[in-house]
């Protein structure tokens, strides 16, 4: 039987043992290795022949944002399958832009996160009932869509990286980008929110569970 490599990227200890007894118990998986931060995570992918990346969002270091942008441009075949406190439909939409292959809650049942590995290393996209219904909801009620779905995946990776704390001249050494490159995208972000400086920017991201 050819097992499903996989390896998991999550800081809390307890969250990682549980995922692990999960793979331990499923015959056709295998833990190949694991990771407590983003930076951890991006080191150890390039050493093993992977066939999906278990990440958590919010992490020390890269976060799971930075983390999975980095993946898709070095990787971009490899699934990657978000893992999440987080139900919120909009946040997921944006990690589904950035290449994700799925996003999963962490207290759905052990059963959906099998399925959901099982299905994006098939190459499928899962997307779990409550999620579904959500968008199906959202769509039927001709919702208005928050103004940071309107950002590309890098707009929104400088909203996260700005909404962590880091500075211009800090997002812009990690990106391998010039500081008015990462102006020009803080430009933008203020446009398309409709802020005017940084405080609302992190203001921002705070009340609509970015960060």
């Amino acid at each position: 039987m050819k097992k499903i490599k996989i390896i998991i990227a999550d800081d809390h200890a307890i969250v990682r043992k549980g995922l692990i007894q999960i793979i331990s118990e499923t015959p056709d998986f295998e833990l190949v290795d694991e990771a407590s931060d983003g930076n951890m995570l991006l080191e150890k992918i390039v050493q093993h022949d992977l066939d999906i990346v278990l990440l958590d969002i919010a992490m020390p270091g890269k976060t799971g944002w930075e983390a999975i942008l980095e993946i898709k441009n070095h990787f971009p075949n490899l699934p990657v399958l978000i893992l999440s406190v987080s139900s919120e439909e909009n946040y997921a939409i944006q990690f589904y832009k950035a290449g994700a292959s799925g996003y999963i809650t962490k207290d759905e049942a052990p059963e959906e996160l099998v399925i959901a590995i099982r299905k994006v290393v098939s190459g499928g996209k899962y997307v779990s009932p409550l999620f579904a219904e959500k968008l199906l909801t959202c769509l039927e009620e001709d919702n208005e869509r928050p103004p940071h779905e309107n950002l590309s995946p890098r707009e929104f990776q400088v909203l996260v990286m700005i909404s962590s704390g880091k500075t211009l001249t800090e997002i812009a050494k990690e990106l391998y980008l010039g500081i008015p490159t990462i102006g020009t995208y803080r430009r933008r972000i203020l446009e398309k929110l409709g802020l005017d400086n940084t405080a609302q920017i992190i203001k921002y991201s705070y009340e609509n569970k970015i960060v």
